[in-house]
């Protein structure tokens, strides 16, 4: 380990780390670390513009629990990270950015480019440091890395690139490239407070979140013992199967009318790894059990009666062991309209009619979509469309969920063909995010990753022109440019097809699931509110 450069133990830590791909683009600040990258088998991810890096990168993490990482130069590529890094922060999962700066011997004094990178990244970090010395650089990615998984956020780390290729001497390590996960143990005195509540309870409703994501099982055993409806929140989509005839579907403005209801009629509130912030869509008065591993949400957004923090799983086992029978009268209830929802949706679906409805291509979607495919969810009107109408009983969903930024479906479909390269992928966007950065279907192109990205195209922004209209404005400036976006695929060496009818749509996505290639499928819909 004598004489190598800082780059070069840098790149190997990243292995270690069990880093096997970057998103990023080449420049002159990180040509050293370029260098030492072409040397070995981490996969490069040239994207064209750095936000695509930053949110791929994020959704990476989402969808396997492993750090995304992306890679950017000082200044401006510096500066189109933040969104992906805020997406990250927001919805709290590891990423790590490696940011070039001018060289050591220029910082201060106002040369090309430089920037003071640290204030920049302060907010939206959970560490950011910049590297003084290339001796120190290897230590620091090991922190870098351990603070992104431990705080569950994004870790910057900024480095001259002449760092990288400096020789440093190391005869044995500082530090490790190890990372142990905490298992958090409820307190007894909680679950028996808890358990109070549900033997009382009359009509108890279990709201799941994300942190319901390894403990699935759990959830559903716990919601049979307690013959209560489960809701998810639209994170925790399809965690819980869609067609599991306790789950009510999703709340709020993209929920169903049975989870509404039960929120309204409950007597208890099981806040089940989620911190739901929507304090409207949340029961007026009725008592709270919040389970979490983070004891910073425990009672935020509705006030807890009794808090449990620790692991979700083993919470809702030692629970399901210790209810005893319970009347099922008001689960069934809500069976029943749950049926009755799904029978008005699947009507909505089926319905003939001249033009394409946005609902009717979710229908064909879901005809064509594997069980163990990978959705990736931009953010618009087809959010509420994919909410209500999408029906998930295995497949993985990805989404900007706190932050709702526009343009992360792409980014998410390359996430998951990275990370699952056998699977499908569909993206399901409207023309609004796709066009934000839809220079990065040829990166789909150049490394050959098979997805299917479906566009529920109305030359406006919908959600945006429903918006305006609830405040009791005139619309504006919600109209938009059309893009033959079949053309544009097909430019970028993909597949593209338009379809305007159902007949259209259903062949367009025959030949989009057999295709080899990245497909766009530029689906003109009927201009229809998403929301009721």
């Amino acid at each position: 380990m004598f004489d190598r450069t800082a780059g070069s133990h840098t790149v190997e830590l990243l292995k270690q780390w069990n880093v096997d791909h970057i998103y990023g683009m080449p420049g002159d600040s990180i040509n050293e670390l370029m260098e030492e990258l072409r040397k070995v088998d981490i996969r490069f991810i040239q994207i064209r513009h750095e936000e695509t890096g930053a949110l791929a990168a994020s959704a990476y993490s989402k969808l396997t629990g492993h750090i995304g990482v992306c890679l950017s130069i000082a200044g401006p590529g510096a500066i189109h990270l933040q969104n992906g890094l805020y997406d990250a922060k927001k919805d709290k999962t590891p990423v790590l950015a490696i940011v070039g700066q001018v060289a050591s011997d220029s910082i201060g004094t106002d040369t090309f480019q430089e920037l003071k990178l640290e204030s920049m990244f302060e907010d939206v970090s959970v560490y950011n440091r910049r590297v003084q010395t290339a001796e120190q650089l290897p230590d620091m990615l090991n922190q870098a890395v351990r603070a992104a998984y431990a705080e569950k956020g994004p870790a910057v780390l900024v480095v001259s690139d002449d760092l990288f290729s400096t020789k440093i001497k190391r005869d044995q390590q500082m530090t490790s490239p190890e990372y142990s996960e905490p298992h958090i143990r409820a307190a007894q005195d909680d679950l028996t407070k808890a358990l109070e509540l549900l033997q009382s309870a009359k009509k108890p409703v279990i709201l799941a979140g994300k942190g319901a994501q390894n403990a699935s099982s759990e959830v559903l055993a716990f919601s049979d013992k307690l013959n209560a409806p489960l809701i998810a929140s639209l994170p925790a989509k399809g965690l819980v199967p869609d067609d599991h005839p306790n789950n009510l579907g999703q709340l709020g403005q993209l929920g169903t009318e049975p989870a509404k209801q039960a929120m309204k009629q409950t007597d208890l509130v099981i806040l089940a790894g989620t911190a739901y912030p929507y304090r409207e869509y949340l029961p007026e008065k009725a008592q709270a059990i919040q389970i979490d591993v983070d004891p910073r949400v425990i009672g935020k957004y509705y006030p807890a009666t009794v808090g449990i923090v620790g692991d979700l799983g083993p919470a809702l086992s030692w629970l399901t062991g210790q209810l005893g029978e319970r009347d099922a009268g008001f689960l069934e209830e809500f069976k029943e309209k749950r049926n009755d929802w799904h029978d008005k949706l699947q009507a909505d679906i089926d319905k003939q009619t001249d033009k394409l409805q946005p609902q009717q291509v979710i229908g064909e979607i879901q005809h064509i979509m594997e069980r163990d495919a990978v959705v990736s969810l931009d953010v618009g009107s087809i959010t509420i469309w994919t909410a209500k109408y999408l029906q998930l009983t295995g497949q993985k969903l990805v989404l900007s969920s706190w932050l709702g930024t526009m343009g992360c479906g792409l980014p998410g479909a390359l996430a998951a063909k990275l990370a699952f390269p056998d699977r499908q992928a569909i993206a399901i966007v409207g023309d609004g995010g796709f066009s934000m950065g839809m220079q990065d279907f040829v990166t789909a192109v150049k490394y050959e990753l098979p997805m299917i990205i479906v566009i529920f195209n109305n030359q406006k922004l919908q959600l945006i022109e429903d918006e305006q209209k609830m405040t009791g404005n005139k619309p504006t400036n919600v109209e938009l440019a059309n893009i033959d976006f079949a053309a544009f695929a097909i430019a970028c060496g993909g597949e593209g097809y338009t379809a305007k009818t159902r007949e259209e749509l259903r062949d367009a996505l025959s030949k989009a699931k057999a295709s080899k290639r990245p497909v766009v499928v530029d689906a003109y819909v009927e201009d229809i509110s998403a929301v009721q």
